[in-house]
């Protein structure tokens, strides 16, 4: 799955859409005293009123909301495990029964009891439904409708909420004219921010691929293993934040603590062009060690050589042959996202921009020198110039 495949399903979640169809939605309450199951409904999607429809689809895709890697997480099946879910997937997913699709998704909420402990009552949300993708692009030279041919994605849905009770308040009753205490002991679900879920099957060059489940985490780069591994029976997936803590420790396995800026900068140069040229294929481009020996040395790090950053590899993770996925191993190029923090201030600046960025020593003091082309102006007032 690739960036645009995640967010053209994203989309396809909102009212009236006529390319998604939802069938059934089964809604399971989890009592957070007893884990166990303390009640279950199942209704026709188009049954529920309007308001419900839209609660719910805000819920689908915030759910479906994130980067690769970091909120979403595509993950493989494990070959080998007891009872596995994705047969039960499966099935939910061809069978045109109801009750047997509903029978299946509450063995998946057995699963998630398992060794868990919730502490707050928990809803566990599935959707059954199918959306449509036109075959091709749309050809406005022709005169056929892009809707003509389509390829058709049956889909399951999960969502994990948790429940908040509802806070005394203090109301005005216009009828009565007087002021009345309010207090609800109906908890409140959090449809706003689901926890976790997952979209099955995945995607994989515009075509359903069931050996494979979209994971989705409400916490960046903090996917839940118990869930991962027990209730999906998948592989875990290595986020972006570790992704990033590891290539930064095979560059500096390399270069040692210190580097200067500009390089690198030329670094986050090389490997973002490497995104760029890679971005419309089927599987993300990664780094091996070969790779990280011509970003390295193309960006002027001294004294590279393949046999250290083979040992580099091997002394992090301890496999020279691994690949880092490109997109996870540096901050977002275009955006400030490099924090550059001090005693007094903090500097926030884009990986395009960090060649401009220097540590100087002035007068016996470091000193941050950034390189501008207009004057700077703070509250209101430009800075006066000063030749040093």
């Amino acid at each position: 799955m690739i960036k645009k495949e995640a967010a053209h399903i994203r989309k396809q979640f909102k009212m009236d859409h006529d390319l998604l169809n939802l069938y059934d939605i089964l809604n399971v309450y989890i009592m957070k005293e007893t884990n166990e199951v303390y009640h279950c409904e199942r209704q026709p999607f188009a049954m529920l009123d309007r308001e419900k429809q839209d609660l719910y689809m805000g819920n689908f895709r915030k759910l479906l909301t994130g980067e690769l890697d970091q909120k979403l997480f595509e993950l493989k099946f494990l070959e080998e495990a007891e009872e596995p879910s994705q047969v039960m997937l499966h099935q939910g997913l061809v069978t045109g029964d109801p009750d047997e699709w509903q029978d299946l998704m509450l063995m998946l909420v057995d699963k998630m009891l398992v060794d868990a402990k919730y502490e707050k009552d928990m809803v566990v949300t599935f959707v059954r439904g199918q959306y449509s993708r036109p075959t091709k692009g749309r050809n406005d030279e022709a005169e056929e409708s892009e809707k003509n041919e389509m390829f058709a994605h049956p889909f399951i849905l999960c969502s994990v909420n948790s429940t908040e009770q509802q806070r005394k308040t203090l109301l005005f009753d216009y009828v009565e004219r007087e002021f009345k205490y309010n207090f609800m002991v109906d908890p409140i679900i959090k449809l706003s921010t689901p926890e976790q879920g997952f979209f099955y099957p995945s995607v994989t060059d515009n075509y359903s691929d069931v050996n494979r489940v979209l994971y989705c985490t409400g916490s960046a780069n903090n996917p839940n293993p118990h869930f991962i591994e027990q209730v999906l029976n998948a592989e875990r997936s290595v986020t972006a934040y570790e992704e990033r803590t590891i290539f930064e420790d095979i560059v500096k396995e390399i270069t040692g603590e210190q580097l200067d800026a500009a390089i690198l900068a030329q670094v986050y140069e090389e490997i973002h062009q490497v995104i760029v040229t890679h971005e419309d294929e089927e599987e993300p481009p990664k780094l091996d060690y070969r790779d990280m020996e011509r970003v390295l040395k193309v960006s002027g790090v001294e004294n590279v050589t393949m046999e250290k950053v083979e040992r580099a590899f091997e002394t992090i993770v301890d496999d020279k042959h691994y690949e880092m996925k490109a997109g996870s191993v540096m901050p977002k190029f275009t955006s400030k996202s490099i924090k550059i923090d001090t005693k007094v201030a903090t500097i926030s600046i884009s990986p395009q921009d960090l060649k401009y960025v220097k540590q100087v020593n002035y007068q016996g003091k470091r000193c941050i020198l950034i390189e501008i082309d207009e004057d700077a102006v703070i509250e209101g007032f430009t800075l006066s110039t000063e030749t040093l």
